[in-house]
């Protein structure tokens, strides 16, 4: 970025007013804009402001669609690196369809940020595959209860297509595991998280990818294949939402991934809401940014490395705290077979009130 390209950031409710009159609209017209995942607006400092759209095109290519700016160019790299954050090939005007295609990142960049590039761009293949296969063959039992389907498949083949390009090992829980060598960074992905959400067409269900090194999720992105949503987090640069940033926050609100041995759900003393989402990826995220306080499940048998590590990225990139049932830092091994239990929290003091709550 040069002195001659002002840096632009993604704009939230507070700008909407500074929005519409640079662009010449009424506020109404933009407010959807600000809060749609598949919008987004990017302002600067000095007046520039851009209106962006994702779609797809006749060829099946996601872009990110310039519906109306002013004094940004098509190519500016903020604008660039929204449609990377999109998973899109490029950046088409809506006026005149000049395209700028989204320039792959040189081999010689940091790892953790080609992760974060291709993950993006995966997780976009994903929500085709995953509509293809809707409705495609029947279901079966995966060997850990869990349903499975065509779309399972389909999600783990679109996705490991695009993160193989890093060349470090990639575990799913759709393949068998590979060997990882000590000190290798490896990526971990749950394709379809929350598939019995998606049989039921009850939100939400999820796309979810992690980089692992030395036990700690590094990076990470989940993408609410249900609504769009992304969550994205390295530990260099924070916790985003759809392009703006998050933190942790107290509250009260406790999400858990089902109730304890068949029984019911309760967290007495810690908690005066208790949440079920389904979908284990998209419960830390809601950590991550703010909506719920708290996840655990140190009650019941435990969780799966590929469940987790992409929420758990974005959960401590956003400044929370996860712990297990001892009270240890949570570490993540190369094993898709094994189960973790453990609570995520706005921060350690929570969580580990919450351990002495449910202990």
């Amino acid at each position: 970025m040069t002195s001659a390209t002002p840096a632009l950031r993604t704009a939230t409710r507070p700008d909407l007013g500074a929005v519409a009159d640079a662009l010449g609209l009424p506020a109404p017209a933009l407010a959807p804009a600000i809060v749609e995942p598949d919008a987004r607006v990017l302002i600067g400092s000095e007046g520039q402001v851009v209106l962006l759209r994702r779609r797809w095109a006749h060829d099946a290519t996601a872009e990110a669609v310039v519906v109306r700016r002013t004094g940004v160019p098509l190519d500016h790299p903020d604008v660039l690196a929204a449609a990377a954050d999109w998973g899109c090939d490029r950046v088409r005007h809506l006026a005149n369809d000049r395209c700028v295609a989204v320039p792959a990142l040189p081999e010689s960049a940091p790892l953790a940020v080609r992760f974060a590039h291709l993950a993006a761009l995966a997780a976009t293949r994903v929500e085709t595959a995953v509509a293809l296969a809707r409705d495609v063959g029947g279901t079966r039992t995966k060997d850990d209860g869990s349903p499975g389907v065509a779309a399972d498949d389909a999600a783990h083949a679109a996705a490991v297509e695009v993160l193989a390009a890093l060349g470090v090992p990639v575990l799913s829980e759709e393949s068998a595991d590979r060997q990882v060598p000590d000190g290798m960074p490896w990526i971990v992905i749950d394709p379809l998280d929350g598939t019995r959400n998606y049989l039921a067409g009850l939100p939400p269900w999820a796309f979810s990818a992690a980089l692992v090194h030395h036990g700690r999720p590094v990076a990470g992105l989940v993408c609410d294949l249900s609504s769009g949503r992304r969550w994205s987090a390295d530990e260099g640069r924070g916790a985003a939402r759809d392009g703006v940033p998050v933190r942790t926050r107290a509250g009260s609100t406790v999400v858990v991934p089902s109730a304890p041995n068949g029984g019911s759900v309760g967290v007495p003393g810690a908690a005066r809401r208790v949440r079920i989402t389904g979908c284990t990826a998209v419960d830390l995220c809601l950590v991550a940014d703010g909506a719920a306080a708290a996840w655990h499940d140190v009650d019941r048998t435990g969780t799966h490395v590929h469940d987790v590590a992409g929420g758990l990225a974005v959960l401590l990139a956003a400044g929370g705290a996860a712990l297990t049932a001892d009270g240890a830092p949570v570490v993540l091994e190369p094993d898709t077979g094994a189960r973790i239990r453990f609570v995520a929290a706005a921060d350690e003091a929570l969580a580990r009130t919450l351990l002495d709550a449910v202990a």
